[in-house]
């Protein structure tokens, strides 16, 4: 299974902006960091506001920043609200579905078991579960996931 980019640009901004809570972080940030468009980007980002998951700040010094904690952001859920579909193979899109093998396959039936497994484990994770761990109260500074391009 592959994630289409809106998917993997959306799991992107939110891992940045969970990385970032202590600030405001702009578009640009993100589209520079990973050295995609930023019109493409405020596609994902007016996405993600629509769903609850990212609040935008107007005005000069304005930004974004999570409007969730990661702890109540299910990646499971993410993914579903992302993709367009799920369809493993062209069976699963009976509009146009020509495969003359189709009644009697039971490739479409594993298929369909294998998308919900996947689903599955998504569905076990929240946002939370995808930051690096926080180094014990040692005086140590908190990691800080994401700044530059080698990093992903």
């Amino acid at each position: 299974m592959r994630l289409t980019q809106f998917t993997d640009f959306s799991l992107r901004t939110l891992l940045f902006l969970s990385a970032n809570r202590d600030r405001l972080v702009t578009i640009q940030d993100i589209a520079d960091l990973h050295g995609i468009s930023k019109n493409h980007l405020m596609k994902v980002v007016y996405q993600l506001g629509q769903t609850g998951l990212v609040e935008t700040v107007r005005g000069r010094n304005g930004g974004l920043r999570l409007a969730k904690e990661p702890a109540d952001i299910n990646i499971g859920q993410l993914v579903r609200t992302t993709e367009t579909d799920f369809f493993m193979a062209e069976c699963f899109d009976r509009a146009h579905d020509t495969c003359p093998l189709t009644n009697d396959c039971k490739l479409k039936h594993t298929l369909n078991d294998a998308t919900r497994a996947f689903l599955a484990v998504l569905d076990q994770q929240t946002l939370a579960d995808m930051l690096p761990a926080q180094p014990a109260e040692s005086g140590s500074k908190p990691v800080r996931i994401m700044r530059n391009a080698a990093s992903h």
